[in-house]
């Protein structure tokens, strides 16, 4: 059974509704659970929970401490296009959008990998738009072979593809997959993605089982929150979490938290996510799954990702840019979205020292064998 048939059993607007109703004494009941069942996490996503805020940051930190210890994972994201075929409503690179179009040539690719490790990383996330007829199977192989002298670890953050193709890939010293559902809505998911490949929702949604079925080391999932209500988005990300840790349980998973933020296609979001409504997602899903990585990108404000580091987050991107070329010559090609911390990641690897938190930069070598 896929996710796409567990989560079909479950109604996104009843599910709003137990959220909704829930009462100081159930969150309290859950806060006194040993261990966290599904019922509990609505209590600590709901309204009701706010004012029990302060608890669950401090449960969470503890937490997290006790599962991963005082590190921090660092990694940096490498655009290799900004062309893109789909015509997401909230993107920059969507396919209608006037922005500067640019596709890096395999020296290209490499100048940002060699530009990369000299900041430090060891671990890189390797993005595109989806356009297979410009990231082809040929190209993607030719860039594995520049950037895998320069990094113990290589993500990729693109188009579903296949679990064939994706066994391909891993066999070329890719090590982890993430892709984000966007909305777990089915109903409002096409209102969002109206063209392209993207559009079907089925595809994308079962594309981390074909990754952890062709075998990744790691996993990452999550929601673009303030496309819909962010507690039941919660909700969903966390069933697709237990799904996943039953199913793909070889691999390791991740959580990522991206909030909307502006776009070159000047996309307001329709709930939008206050901070304190980000660290109740963040604080109750640690609970609710204390074995599971977060991640924070530079999306969010420089004070905002400090005061976050302690709450359950475990891999933090740093001196992040969205746009292909941008580490060794920024602004040539067009944004995803913007970055707000724009720190360099030596800047970030203080303030996580001074916090008490070792930055590790390298926790994987097994893209040196390919060396």
């Amino acid at each position: 059974m896929s996710f796409y048939d567990v989560i079909h059993s479950y109604d996104w607007d009843e599910i709003q509704k137990e959220i909704d109703g829930r009462s100081r004494e159930d969150v309290e009941r859950a806060l006194a659970a040993r261990t966290l069942g599904f019922d509990d996490l609505l209590s600590l996503l709901s309204p009701a929970a706010e004012p029990f805020l302060e608890e669950m940051a401090q449960r969470a930190h503890r937490l997290t401490v006790q599962r991963f210890g005082l590190v921090m994972g660092m990694f940096a994201p490498l655009y290799l296009s900004n062309v893109c075929t789909n015509r997401c409503v909230y993107c920059g690179f969507n396919a209608g959008n006037a922005i500067t179009r640019l596709t890096l040539t395999l020296e290209d690719a490499e100048t940002e990998g060699e530009s990369l490790r000299r900041m430090g990383f060891h671990t890189v996330l390797l993005l595109s738009g989806e356009a297979p007829q410009i990231i082809t199977e040929e190209y993607l192989k030719r860039v594995l072979g520049r950037l895998r002298p320069h990094f113990s670890s290589i993500g990729i953050e693109m188009f579903p593809m296949t679990a064939g193709r994706y066994r391909e890939l891993i066999g070329q010293g890719v090590d982890g997959l993430t892709v984000f559902q966007e909305t777990y809505d089915e109903a409002s998911y096409g209102e969002f993605h109206p063209e392209g490949r993207k559009s079907d929702y089925r595809w994308r949604l079962e594309t981390p089982e074909r990754g952890g079925a062709a075998g990744f080391r790691r996993l990452g999932i999550g929601a673009l929150l303030g496309l819909n209500n962010w507690r039941v988005e919660g909700f969903f990300v966390a069933l697709h979490a237990s799904h996943l840790l039953r199913t793909c349980w070889k691999s390791q998973l991740a959580i990522s938290f991206p909030r909307l933020c502006s776009s070159a296609g000047g996309y307001e979001p329709c709930f939008p996510v206050t901070d304190c409504h980000l660290v109740q997602l963040i604080c109750a899903l640690r609970l609710f799954l204390p074995d599971v990585g977060f991640t924070l990108s530079t999306r969010e404000l420089p004070a905002l990702r400090d005061c976050l580091i302690p709450l359950g987050i475990t891999t933090m991107s740093a001196g992040s840019h969205t746009e292909p070329g941008g580490y060794s010559r920024p602004g040539v090609g067009g944004a995803q979205f913007e970055v707000a911390d724009g720190r360099s990641p030596g800047a970030v690897a203080e303030v996580l020292r001074r916090t008490g938190y070792e930055p590790v930069w390298k926790e994987w070598d097994g893209a040196s064998a390919f060396v």
